[in-house]
């Protein structure tokens, strides 16, 4: 997925009020772009370190740009877009990157579905094949050597959890896949210190046969892709 237009650079100021972010130019001067990360962002923002940006040319919009790469101190980049999340796993699909998805004719995305009033990131389907439902999530918490899932309390997860467990069960096949958007996390975990019921949960649908599957990213100033499998330790 190539950036277009290009990023733009600054340094990071302070994230606020969820949404907002300053960032510092380089000529001196500030500004403030959208954030578009809804989540704790734990272990993702260092002050003063490069954070990279797009723009957007609707008229209409507050704030143009829109808070994409964070640098960390130890020189690994972050994709703090999540929306990017599932064109990233599309993407990736779509070329036949993730050995475990390929087989597939038709790859729809946001397709109502289940009790709860949910949405499937992902449905692919192919002739005498089983639907395989996609919940897509984005990792960017790295603690030690370890990638952790979720970074904050998240009972929206635990709905997701549900209704991926009741396709498994109608006979459909049923994923939970993680686009680890931290060039520093080659391995992830469960965080049950952050959430331990979404974790026992988790536990339970991989117990009933839905597959997770981890898969980090490369990232440049000029594109993010899906890049290599993590190894996923439940």
């Amino acid at each position: 997925m190539h950036f277009s237009p290009p990023l733009q650079s600054g340094r990071l100021i302070k994230r606020y009020k969820r949404f907002l972010t300053d960032v510092k130019l380089d000529d001196g001067s500030q500004i403030t772009i959208h954030c578009p990360n809804t989540g704790s962002m734990k272990n993702c923002l260092f002050e003063n370190e490069p954070l990279w940006y797009s723009l957007s040319d609707n008229q209409k919009r507050k704030y143009p740009g829109t808070f994409e790469v964070m640098t960390t101190p130890a020189g690994h980049l972050i994709g703090l877009n999540t929306g990017r999340a599932n064109a990233l796993a599309e993407e990736a699909i779509k070329a036949q990157h993730i050995s475990e998805l390929c087989g597939y004719d038709t790859c729809r995305r946001e397709v109502k579905y289940g009790q709860e009033n949910s949405r499937i990131d992902l449905l692919l389907s192919a002739p005498a094949q089983a639907d395989c439902y996609i919940e897509v999530k984005s990792c960017t918490l790295l603690e030690g050597q370890w990638g952790y899932f979720p970074d904050a309390v998240t009972t929206r997860g635990q709905k997701h959890l549900r209704e991926l467990m009741a396709m498994k069960q109608r006979g459909h096949r049923s994923v939970l896949l993680f686009v680890v958007q931290h060039t520093g996390i080659h391995q992830m975990r469960p965080a049950e210190h952050i959430d331990p019921d979404y974790c026992r949960l988790l536990q339970q649908a991989i117990d009933l046969g839905v597959e997770v599957l981890a898969y980090g990213v490369e990232i440049t100033t000029d594109e993010i892709k899906i890049h290599q499998k993590c190894l996923f330790e439940k």
